[in-house]
């Protein structure tokens, strides 16, 4: 099955099921901005539960922009509040300290534009689970595309439906119980090599 999705900044697991499980992934590319969706947004499980970090973007509405000439702004230091977060919320999950040194260097590292920093983000998270991605982009905007499944609305938390997952262990699930659907980090470093086997053993969205 091809697919078509949009990158995300460190994609829901739910994402990650439709790519291991898919043929080929065509990421658009053509598309406008839309705040407040997964392109700028993950959710991890904190100490107090469901936790979103955002990166933060020079945008206006007054004027459309394509998404992937999005800018980060850096007026603030983002990547160190983020990785920070992602250090208290998950230093003392089983796999943690295995990958941490392949992913710190994306929040250390330069990030201008949105896209490209997203593409990045996923080619260290195919490296940590392993896989290898036949992936593709967009030429140009589709609205209704006739020869992948169209899963970009994956993308917009506000479009999700509830997809069953199994539930695994998380490092607050006594606190706070099972939360799904989180970032794939959640998974990763709650499961480590066992991460893929999961994806690919899960129900594809529906």
């Amino acid at each position: 099955m091809d697919i078509l999705l949009h990158p995300t900044y460190f994609p829901s697991i739910t994402q990650c099921v439709a790519m291991i499980q898919a043929k080929k992934v065509t990421f658009e590319v053509c598309d406008n901005f839309q705040k407040q969706t997964y392109r700028n947004r993950m959710n991890i499980y904190g100490s107090q539960g469901k936790t979103s970090l955002t990166i933060p973007v020079i945008y206006t509405q007054k004027n459309r922009q394509l998404y992937k000439d999005i800018l980060i702004s850096n007026d603030e230091k983002w990547q160190d509040l983020h990785w920070k977060s992602i250090q208290s919320a998950y230093s003392s999950s089983p796999f943690f300290e295995f990958y941490e040194d392949d992913l710190l260097p994306i929040f250390k590292s330069e990030a201008t534009h949105l896209m490209a920093f997203n593409l990045t983000c996923l080619n260290a998270v195919l490296e940590c689970l392993q896989h290898e991605l036949d992936y593709d982009f967009t030429q140009e905007f589709e609205l209704n595309p006739i020869s992948k499944t169209d899963y970009r609305y994956l993308a917009n938390h506000r479009k999700e439906t509830e997809q069953p997952l199994k539930p695994y262990v998380q490092v607050f699930d006594e606190k706070h119980g099972f939360i799904p659907n989180l970032s794939i980090l959640d998974l990763i470093f709650n499961e480590g090599p066992n991460a893929l086997l999961y994806l690919e053993r899960q129900q594809l969205p529906q």
